[in-house]
């Protein structure tokens, strides 16, 4: 793992600075990749990860981070985890999105019957003006079962999941662990997908709608480029490419 020394007045020490630094910065992913210095990663101790201590162990803090809710938490960047504050989650909704909403994605043909699946779980009766999205905070695991993938049903779920991610039709929205019949808690945390609009509300993702995807990637790229400057194709491999017309 990267990291700083514990004694760097700069490395971040809790959860709340590093929501905090997600907030200054506007988005980051949880580890390090392709462009230097921009991730969670390079700038905690690299000797807190996975030691289970709430308070140092920034695995832990991804789990606090996600369901405070106070900046988006999900896999956003080439499939992997990261943070997006609220600031720049209209941005990324419209550049991921290319301007559709999922139902207009679907009507177009753009989107998959096994993205459809999943979707269904969280979306209420269609009005004409907007989607209407249902309040649902669905296990993961659950999530799996409800929308029939799993052994003879459809295949691939981590990977139609992820993609729903990097298109910000959902979002990690907290962990939990699974309960028995008893109702007893067992096992790891497991993630809870939601819908961002449920969240943060309908009008907080499609406020950059009005605007071309295109130049909302524009911003994410150019905003990146300023902050932690590297070559063009690691950012565009981080944040995506952009949009067609």
């Amino acid at each position: 793992m990267k990291g700083l020394p514990l004694n760097d007045p700069l490395r971040i020490r809790t959860a709340a600075e590093l929501t905090d630094w997600v907030e200054e910065v506007g988005f980051l992913p949880l580890f390090a990749g392709e462009v230097p210095g921009f991730s969670a990663e390079e700038h905690v101790a690299a000797e807190h990860w996975w030691t289970g201590d709430k308070a140092l162990d920034p695995w832990e803090w991804r789990e606090a981070i996600a369901a405070a809710h106070r900046v988006a938490y999900g896999k956003f960047f080439d499939g992997r985890a990261g943070f997006i504050s609220r600031a720049w989650l209209p941005y990324f909704a419209n550049a991921r999105r290319n301007g559709f909403d999922f139902d207009g994605r679907w009507q177009s043909g753009a989107a998959s019957r096994r993205e459809k699946a999943i979707m269904e779980r969280f979306m209420d009766v269609e009005s004409e003006d907007e989607p209407v999205f249902t309040n649902a905070a669905i296990l993961s695991t659950q999530l799996k079962r409800d929308a029939g993938f799993g052994k003879g049903g459809e295949k691939n779920y981590p990977g139609v999941l992820t993609g729903l991610q990097m298109q910000l039709y959902l979002v990690i929205g907290g962990f939990r662990r699974r309960q028995n019949k008893q109702g007893e808690a067992y096992g790891m945390a497991v993630s809870v997908m939601m819908t961002p609009e449920s969240i943060w509300g309908y009008e907080a993702l499609s406020a950059a709608y009005d605007e071309e995807p295109a130049d909302s990637w524009q911003r994410l790229f150019d905003h990146v480029k300023e902050r932690f400057p590297a070559p063009d194709a690691d950012i565009i491999r981080l944040i995506g490419r952009r949009p067609a017309p």
